[in-house]
């Protein structure tokens, strides 16, 4: 694998509390010299929960999503707070909004989206042996919690409202889990 290029200069072009863009300066190891521009998340980035009611059943949310103005279909998620491991993270997220707390949590891949231009990662993790155990969030307004047969896989992903994709690659990362135990 080649060395990555050296950052020669850094510097934040825009800080809006949710969204850090910054212009990096790189040099190639071929001297090549080029300016990219980025946004940067934390460093702890975040974590998307896939939670198992039950062997069978999933539960998913729906929410107001601002980026596309909807309401989406998806998984719980939220950011991981400095310091939190992501699957305490998660199980954090897990009771804030969907009111369940699992005993059994398990990372089932980190992923980034967009890693040409976002510097973010997303922790999926898998939530099994669930009980009731809410936690206040910070939601606007109250969360949906939807069940969904993982039998139904193929209709969840026809769904018009389930578009995000860190979402539909967790449902697959899921049921290929669930499918070796």
């Amino acid at each position: 694998m080649p060395k990555p290029p050296r950052i020669s200069n850094s510097r934040t072009l825009n800080e809006t509390g949710v969204f850090h863009i910054e212009e990096i300066d790189l040099e190639f190891a071929n001297g090549q010299q080029r300016t990219y521009q980025r946004v940067v998340g934390s460093e702890e980035g975040a974590v998307l929960v896939v939670p198992m009611l039950d062997a069978e059943t999933l539960l998913l949310i729906r929410e107001y999503a601002a980026g596309v103005n909807r309401y989406e279909l998806a998984f719980p998620k939220g950011h991981i707070e400095p310091g939190e491991e992501p699957l305490t993270a998660g199980n954090r997220e897990l009771q804030e909004e969907t009111c369940y707390a699992a005993k059994r949590l398990e990372l089932l891949n980190s992923v980034s989206v967009a890693p040409g231009y976002i510097y973010h990662t997303t922790h999926i993790v898998l939530a099994r042996d669930l009980y009731p155990h809410p936690l206040p969030g910070d939601e606007p307004e109250p969360i949906e919690v939807i069940p969904w047969k993982l039998r139904d896989f193929d209709q969840l992903l026809a769904q018009a409202d389930f578009t995000e994709a860190r979402s539909q690659l967790a449902l697959f990362l899921a049921r290929e889990r669930l499918r070796h135990r």
